[in-house]
This record gives C-alpha cells, structure tokens and sequence, in this order.
C-alpha cells in the first residue's frame, strides 16, 4: 500500500482528497502546512507528497525546496497543488523541486495519473 503524504492547509480540501486516495488503497498521511509537512515527510518517509503550495508557517515552495535538499526526503516525488494557475507556476514549481504540478479545483482522474506515473518512477517532462 503506497504511502502519500498530503501538505494542505484547507481542512474540507485534506478531508476529500484524504477519503478518495484511501478509498483508492493508499495510506494518507496528512499535515496542516510547510513545516509539520517536512518534518512528517523526514520521520515516516511517504512514497510520494501532495503539496499545497499556499501553505502557513512553511510555504510549498520552501518545503519544496527543503525536502529535495535533504538526503533522507530526495527521492520522494513531490506533486505541486496550487489554486494560483498562472503563467510560469508549473516552472516555478519544478524548480523548487517538484516533480509534477497540478491546479485547483482537483481533477482527481487527472492527478490519480500523475501519482501513478510517479510511483512508477516517471517525471514531468
């Protein structure tokens, strides 16, 4: 059972993803922003992280940038989340480390493909 960690401050935003990513057989792990999400990514080493990128404490962009500069947390494909969709934000997003982007409102069957190209080891291209 893949393990997922979801960033996201918006409480009804984590409870709907959370549902439908369990129903879907995975294990959720969830934080409430940038900085538990780093530090929860360091001590239970999801196999992937959903990041919002609006986050207090910590922004996505930072904990981005934290968890890819950390030898522990690297590897871990990290999927950009942001209701900001404007131009450049995709490659703002991979170059603070993400592997993949994707806008808000979610389109679970579209991010569901991206989670299961990067557990299998596929990148944005």
């Amino acid at each position: 059972m893949p393990k997922v960690l979801l960033v996201e401050d918006n409480e009804m935003n984590r409870d709907m993803l959370s549902r439908r990513l369990e129903r879907r057989g995975f294990a959720v792990l969830t934080a409430v922003d940038g900085e538990q999400g780093v530090t929860l990514a360091a001590a239970e080493r999801p196999d992937l992280i959903l990041m919002d990128m609006s986050l207090p404490v910590l922004d996505g962009w930072e904990a981005a940038r934290r968890l890819k500069a950390a030898p522990d947390t690297r590897a871990i494909p990290i999927i950009a989340l942001t209701a900001h969709a404007m131009a450049g934000d995709r490659e703002q997003a991979l170059r603070a480390g993400c592997d993949e982007y994707d806008s808000k409102p979610i389109d679970f069957p579209r991010l569901l493909g991206k989670i299961e190209l990067l557990l299998k080891g596929y990148t944005a291209t």
